[in-house]
């Protein structure tokens, strides 16, 4: 059978009259899955491999195959190929070109395989090179974050907590938070490629194939772990691409934050950092503007990558086994999510590196909001008072302080008396931001040797990889 522009249809036996033209047109992947191709020739390069190992090819008609496979690729890279829509996809594009090239021998490619367990397996190799790309820029991130927090390892501002200022910590001991949240990022994708590098091929449509295949030899060939266990499951299963989208939404997530919190310090209400000019745009009609583009945007791209994780698990979630033509639409949903996010991590790892800490601001935002007041009370404890007590007593110096608009570490030794006789004249030493941040000199605490020791440690971590 022919459809209405005279292609010959690759399954078309059965039918009696050509596909409708929108139909054709509505049902056909090929406008986005031929990003697809380098995976699908690399695939079927191995598969006709795999065929004349066990004898199904002649070594003549596998090597036809694979220099008629070489020659697309060539053709695709230099763009030099035509996409028919009405082949349908990617698969059926790069078989009818093979054909056109080598005769009848193209046609032998397809023995024991179909396009349901062809496309399971170009996603998983695609998805797989992806996560390598992506936790790259991760890596890269991670190591501008590391050198900043150790430039900023004694840059003392205000923490915060419901956004109100809680206690001093140090500029770098905050940007150490985001290595943290980036290491677990790391470490999710890097297990979700153990479930992505699983073979499918084999499975054929959904009951395997009674040709003598090797299914172990095509692993080791594409570089799979293993082939998978069951056929059924082979090419209906999409958690590996629904868990990408997982893992990618909650990296999503932490630049969001992040974000949230570069375009609050660049404001002038804060003044705490300064973004480069070049990650930056102005107003089109007030000049003195510098708006931090970057970061807005990537905090509004997180929901594209939200709804590709939506999307993805609607798609399957009343599936009936096995492959069904609902899984055509599972490729965009990962794509916009690869694009998203491997452009949201590049333009953090290109910007973070040139951040600048007006450290001055920060000191000075740190000395507001009584941030040295949990110091008094633990220094209160430490001088045998009930920690509830103490509590009670540092709320009345506290409450001075708003009265006569001064901080703790301004106001006189009686006046602090007056609240506890337990309090002495070395209580300053608690009561300074530096000696505040400096006491908390412990594992995972503020203080700058402690930032310089975590840094030295994430150094070490991600040098292993």
């Amino acid at each position: 059978m022919t459809d209405e522009t005279g292609q010959d249809k690759l399954w078309g036996g059965r039918f009696s009259e050509p596909t409708d033209a929108f139909v054709e047109a509505f049902t056909a992947s090929v406008g986005f899955d031929q990003r697809l191709a380098r995976h699908d020739i690399r695939g079927s390069m191995a598969h006709a491999r795999m065929l004349a190992h066990v004898g199904v090819l002649t070594e003549d008609e596998r090597d036809a195959i694979l220099d008629g496979l070489d020659a697309i690729l060539v053709d695709i890279e230099r763009d030099d190929f035509a996409w028919l829509t009405e082949l349908e996809d990617v698969h059926m594009n790069v078989e009818a070109r093979l054909i056109d090239k080598i005769g009848d021998t193209g046609k032998k490619l397809h023995t024991g395989r179909s396009r349901n367990d062809q496309v399971a397996t170009d996603i998983r190799l695609f998805l797989r090179e992806e996560i390598d790309i992506i936790n790259a820029e991760i890596r890269r991130l991670q190591h501008g974050l590391l050198d900043l927090a150790e430039r900023e390892a004694d840059a003392i501002m205000p923490g915060f907590t419901h956004l109100q200022v809680a206690q001093p910590v140090t500029f770098g001991h905050h940007l150490l938070a985001w290595f943290e949240m980036l290491q677990r990022d790391w470490e999710r994708l890097a297990d979700c490629r153990k479930r992505v590098n699983v073979m499918p091929l084999g499975a054929a449509a959904l009951a395997g194939t009674s040709y003598p295949i090797d299914r172990d030899y095509t692993a080791e060939l594409l570089g799979f772990e293993r082939p998978s266990r069951n056929s059924l499951d082979s090419v209906s299963d999409r958690d590996f691409a629904i868990e990408f989208n997982a893992a990618a939404s909650l990296i999503m997530m932490h630049l969001s934050r992040f974000s949230e919190e570069l375009v609050l310090w660049t404001s002038a209400q804060f003044d705490f950092i300064d973004l480069p000019d070049r990650f930056c745009t102005g107003s089109s009609i007030m000049p003195q503007k510098k708006n931090p583009d970057v970061p807005e945007l990537v905090r509004g791209k997180t929901g594209r990558v939200f709804g590709g994780l939506i999307s993805m698990l609607t798609l399957m979630k009343s599936q009936p086994l096995a492959y069904n033509k609902d899984n055509q639409e599972d490729k965009e949903p990962v794509f916009d999510t690869v694009d998203t996010l491997r452009g949201s991590l590049r333009a953090f790892a290109d910007m973070v590196p040139h951040i600048e800490a007006k450290r001055d601001n920060m000191f000075a935002a740190a000395r507001q909001g009584f941030s040295t007041a949990t110091d008094l009370a633990d220094y209160l404890v430490r001088q045998g008072v009930a920690f509830r007590d103490a509590h009670e007593i540092v709320g009345k110096a506290v409450a001075l302080g708003v009265e006569t608009d001064r901080d703790l570490s301004e106001m006189e030794l009686a006046e602090l008396q007056q609240f506890s006789d337990a309090i002495g004249d070395d209580v300053f030493e608690v009561l300074t931001l530096e000696g505040s941040v400096a006491a908390r000199d412990h594992l995972g605490g503020t203080a700058p040797d402690q930032v310089r020791a975590r840094v030295k440690e994430g150094r070490e971590l991600i040098a292993k990889d």
